[in-house]
């Protein structure tokens, strides 16, 4: 879920902050994964992190630590398109911000992102910083929104995030868009949408009846920043918030339905066919446990799809809101896309 949309945990951060004097210094890069190769050359430094998520929070939010600047003006590189209809479910249009680079030489490589907020909140204008800034470096990106657990219980956002891919697919020529180069990206709840359509693209279930019938909603790669795999974890037996808010998603408790919790994690689907992954999470995510990020990375590993895997020291959930953390995401990510979205030969 992206941070501010929860003004509640953000009041507590600056309530509760601490000094930084007694950050931990990072010595070691926490890059692993079966991917490393892709690597053009040495990351960016790991930024230094923090004791606690409160303590990270609260600096960024007091100007301690940079904050990424969301709301700047569209640049005049990039075309923007608001609202853009890609699907209409029984007379509910499904829109999207589309952001393309004015001016590109051959079909780019399309980046479908999918915006956090706990399945029940957040908005496509959330990633209106990502839209830009991979558009100005020759991506054409869909920022889309979807069926709120407010509106529609799961699987209807798996579904709509399904029919944005399938849309770009289907308006490939249209939009400048190679339709075997397409991405799912999403943050925290965006993160398990991405999951969802990279790793459940032979469920027919889960196709929905959004529009573009036929065409496939496979993607080519996924990056999920601090998305949950797994929830059927005794975090979310047990945590109060976890709780709440996967019962807000799916309409039931885990103890009411094990099977239904099953369906709705992506780690369900993973095999071997699956699309390589690139995985940024902090280590003191108290929202989504690194636990999911760790359980994800060793079942990639284990069935041999590539994988990358930022396990970032001393970091939050919603952490790319961080100056210095997002440069580093937005790196990994540029090197992920060159190596798994490059044109085919």
């Amino acid at each position: 879920m992206q941070v501010h949309v929860l003004p509640r945990l953000l009041f507590a951060a600056i309530v509760c902050y601490a000094s930084s004097s007694d950050r931990p210094v990072l010595a070691d890069d926490p890059l692993s994964g079966t991917a490393l190769s892709v690597l053009s050359e040495q990351p960016p430094e790991p930024p230094v992190g923090f004791q606690d998520a409160k303590q990270a929070l609260a600096a960024v939010f007091t100007g301690q630590v940079k904050a990424i600047q969301k709301d700047a003006t569209v640049p005049e590189s990039v075309k923007f398109t608001h609202d853009v209809e890609y699907g209409n479910v029984g007379g509910r249009v499904l829109t999207l911000d589309l952001f393309q680079p004015m001016s590109s030489p051959a079909p780019a490589a399309g980046l479908v992102f999918i915006h956090g907020g706990a399945w029940a909140g957040g908005s496509k204008s959330d990633y209106t910083y990502y839209g830009q800034l991979f558009a100005q470096r020759g991506y054409v990106v869909a920022s889309i929104s979807y069926r709120l657990a407010g509106e529609q219980l799961y699987p209807a956002a798996v579904e709509d995030c399904k029919c944005a891919v399938r849309w770009m697919r289907a308006k490939a020529a249209e939009l400048g868009v190679d339709p075997q180069r397409i991405a799912a990206i999403g943050g925290s709840a965006g993160g398990h949408l991405a999951m969802m359509v990279g790793y459940s693209s032979d469920v027919p279930t889960f196709e929905g009846a959004g529009g573009h019938a036929g065409v496939s909603s496979r993607v080519a790669c996924v990056v999920n920043l601090y998305g949950p795999c797994d929830l059927t974890t005794d975090f979310v037996r047990n945590n109060e918030f976890a709780s709440r808010v996967a019962q807000g998603f799916l309409g039931k408790t885990l103890d009411e339905d094990l099977a239904l919790y099953q369906q709705a994690s992506p780690i369900t689907y993973v095999d071997a066919q699956d699309p390589p992954t690139l995985i940024l999470h902090g280590t003191i995510d108290d929202v989504v446990p690194i636990d999911q990020a760790d359980e994800l990375a060793a079942k990639l590993q284990e069935v041999g799809v590539p994988y990358l895997y930022d396990r970032l020291p001393g970091w939050p959930h919603a952490m790319d809101i961080a100056q210095p953390v997002n440069d580093r995401c937005v790196w990994l990510m540029e090197q992920f896309f060159a190596a798994f979205l490059k044109p085919a030969p």
